[in-house]
């Protein structure tokens, strides 16, 4: 597969590019990759600024930690989902409508968690904020199309950085609106920013000049893939909660598998499918998906959940408020990877996507074996946790993203990257669903536990990583 992709087409509002390589430059690459930046920011501050608000959220609506969990798990379960459909979607009616689509239902989600009542409508919400996951996908193809290959590298490393939490502001800043107001305040300022993206991406976006797949959207096999990675983020929690052997929990199991052959046997038979069973059996493919999974079940949710529900534990914890927890440690992680990603995304051009990413996992892991034999030191976790702002928000983001994008088939550009959005979205909702119980049972012991978990996943994406073989003239 070799890259001969072009920009999407400029039209007559879009930014002109150079004749001699039909690519962006100089001021105009600069105002797509702003434009990009506030639509990817809307998505973002759903994932990071809610955060801190987890505790405030469980004791507004009367429910436990465990219940409240679903807030974030849903959300990334949403995103995997709509990552796939909206992602590929965007190759069959352009880049600009899609964008709109997409900050559209974030709106509409973003309202509904404003005013929510109980437990239930929030999460109906949520599931709406996680379907514009796209919104990152759509990004990253956008700046594959119409930037030269150096400046995808570091734009792209700009963009990753966005999805670790914006700068690790938005994480602080939530966690002072939660002490302030109460988790409502949150949803006012996502609101805000989402209609301010939808605007300028309606103003300021590339005009769509064509499709760039021939033939229709796979629908079906899009509803085979996302009922079984919904039956798959099920099968996980309920057979954490009620047990492995347990009659829901085969079920799952049952509908899990089920729903990924049905998958396969509808991809082999389209002549437009989501991405060629080929192409999904390669190693060139899969070991990104997986790499990726794993990844953000092991360390996004040490990050972002398991640490921050230590650091807020007032027995055995730290026993910080809101904010302090997410000024320690969800603000380094974000700030180091904002200058970390673009590095690493100059990098990966010059040295190889891949050798970056496996170098980035054996940091990760080596970070995650301390914080797991030193819990209760607080300023051993803050340092590993800063560690991991290089090694994950830097290194392995940026180059998990990087590849879904450069790895994908050329008759299909949206298609591993829409694949690579479920992936982040299942992983991520994986790993907080495996972890839960265990930081929830209390005790010293139950986040050791979860810990432990997390290191051993680790181990598992790095050996995927390895199996993982770049595509011919793109590293």
């Amino acid at each position: 597969m070799t890259d001969t992709r072009t920009a999407t087409g400029d039209g007559a509002g879009a930014a002109s590019t150079s004749p001699a390589d039909g690519k962006l430059h100089g001021g105009r690459a600069v105002g797509l990759v702003a434009t990009l930046i506030l639509a990817v920011v809307a998505f973002q501050l759903n994932a990071s600024m809610i955060t801190p608000a987890l505790p405030d959220m469980a004791r507004t609506l009367g429910v436990d930690i465990d219940s409240v969990s679903q807030v974030s798990s849903l959300f990334f379960l949403a995103g995997a989902v709509g990552g796939v459909l909206l992602a590929r979607w965007s190759d069959f009616i352009g880049r600009k409508r899609g964008l709109l689509i997409v900050l559209g239902i974030l709106s509409v989600g973003t309202l509904l968690c404003l005013f929510a009542p109980n437990l239930q409508i929030l999460l109906v919400g949520r599931v709406l904020q996680g379907a514009s996951s796209a919104a990152f996908q759509l990004s990253y193809v956008i700046l594959n199309e119409s930037l030269t290959r150096k400046m995808f590298g570091t734009m792209l490393g700009v963009l990753t950085a966005i999805n670790g939490g914006v700068g690790g502001v938005d994480g602080w800043i939530g966690g002072l609106l939660t002490d302030a107001f109460g988790f409502r305040s949150l949803f006012v300022v996502i609101f805000i920013v989402g209609v301010l993206a939808l605007v300028c991406v309606w103003v300021a976006a590339p005009k769509d000049a064509g499709a760039a797949s021939t033939g229709r959207m796979d629908w079906w096999g899009a509803g085979a893939l996302s009922a079984g990675l919904i039956c798959l983020t099920y099968f996980v929690s309920t057979g954490g909660d009620k047990g492995w052997l347990a009659a829901p929990t085969l079920a799952l199991l049952v509908g899990t598998i089920a729903a990924f052959v049905i998958f396969v046997q509808i991809e082999k038979r389209r002549t437009t499918p989501l991405i060629a069973v080929e192409h999904l059996k390669s190693r060139q493919v899969w070991p990104v998906i997986a790499t990726t999974v794993l990844t953000l079940s092991s360390v996004f949710a040490v990050i972002n959940f398991t640490v921050v529900m230590l650091s807020q534990d007032t027995e055995i914890g730290f026993g910080m408020n809101a904010a302090t927890s997410a000024l320690m440690f969800l603000a380094p992680p974000a700030l180091i990877g904002l200058a970390a990603a673009p590095f690493a995304g100059w990098l990966a051009v010059r040295i190889g996507w891949v050798s970056i990413l496996r170098f980035g996992l054996v940091i990760c892991l080596a970070a995650l074996i301390v914080i797991t034999m030193f819990p209760q030191s607080q300023w051993v976790v803050f340092a590993m946790i800063a560690v991991l702002g290089i090694a994950y928000n830097g290194l392995v983001l940026t180059t998990s993203n990087g590849l879904g994008v450069i790895q994908s088939p050329v008759e299909a550009p949206s298609a591993l990257p829409s694949m690579n959005s479920a992936a982040f979205g299942i992983g991520a909702s994986l790993g907080i669903a495996i972890v839960a119980p265990f930081v929830g049972s209390g005790g010293i012991g139950g986040y050791t536990t979860a810990l432990i978990i997390s290191v051993v996943i680790t181990v598992l994406a790095l050996g995927a990583s390895l199996v993982l073989k770049a595509a011919p003239n793109r590293d």
